[in-house]
């Protein structure tokens, strides 16, 4: 996190990690970015319910983080703050114990700025796909235009070269034309366009109507990918269906021997 301070007397080891110990618990910064753990399920969630980041927002779910560090990064922030952080595709649309009320209300309050989607094989130590979030603390601060409206959606799904079979690298000039398309949006004197297949910057009526999902490909044209789904949220789905049926099974088990034991046989 940047403060403003241009040495290194605010970096600090936590062995803790930041949900537990939160060392800036003051702290407000102009900028925060971050590379967080994706789906992170052993966060202690439990223990932290009442955890005054989640004040103004919700909870997020004990069973996975990534709501947690949108929330963490979003409570540092100055009132003039932005944050750019990587996180699991899964965060633009999942629904999962509350995941998705959180992420209406952000969109709402006019927070979210812009989503950007990765293309696959860019991380070496794993295969989750990834997506980009920056977050605005004030979307009409004067330093750039005012797009409290809007939501700028990029998707670079198609960018980038395989450098072997496994991995990915997006281009110098993939990072410019990338980071160019939203300079341009943002900033007053900036050129910019949608362009089919690739941004569109869409308004929060927009969003709405598409029940708040944040997934590029939905609003520049393009279709889901096959793998744009929350595993979390697909496997909670499926785990609760499965319950529901062992519950169902035994009831009619009970029901069964209950039946049995009025039928006489007759010897």
């Amino acid at each position: 996190m940047r403060s403003g301070a241009s040495d290194s007397s605010q970096v600090k080891w936590n062995n803790e990690g930041s949900f537990l110990n939160d060392c800036h618990k003051d702290l407000k910064a102009d900028y925060v970015i971050a590379n967080p753990p994706f789906n992170d399920s052993d966060w202690s969630g439990e223990l932290l319910k009442n955890d005054g980041r989640w004040k103004n927002y919700g909870t997020p779910p004990p069973g996975n983080a990534n709501y947690a560090w949108i929330l963490h990064f979003f409570y540092h922030l100055s009132p003039s703050g932005q944050a750019g952080f990587v996180l699991a595709k899964g965060s633009l649309t999942s629904k999962t114990s509350g995941e998705g009320d959180i992420r209406k209300a952000l969109i709402e309050d006019r927070l979210v700025d812009c989503i950007v989607n990765l293309p696959a094989k860019l991380f070496l130590n794993t295969q989750i796909p990834a997506c980009l979030w920056f977050l605005s603390r004030n979307k009409a601060n004067g330093r750039f235009r005012n797009r409290t409206g809007e939501i700028l959606f990029i998707d670079s799904r198609n960018m980038g070269h395989l450098i072997n079979r496994r991995t990915r690298e997006l281009s110098a000039e993939d990072i410019e034309h990338i980071a160019g398309t939203y300079h341009n949006w943002r900033n007053p004197d900036g050129n910019y366009e949608d362009v089919k297949g690739f941004c569109n910057s869409a308004s929060i009526e927009r969003v709405r109507e598409l029940d708040y999902v944040l997934t590029p490909g939905r609003y520049v044209g393009l279709p889901d990918d096959e793998d744009d789904f929350d595993f979390n949220e697909r496997f909670t789905k499926l785990k609760a269906e499965f319950e529901e049926q062992l519950k169902e099974e035994e009831r009619l088990n009970v029901l069964i021997k209950e039946n049995l034991k009025k039928i006489e046989i007759k010897t």
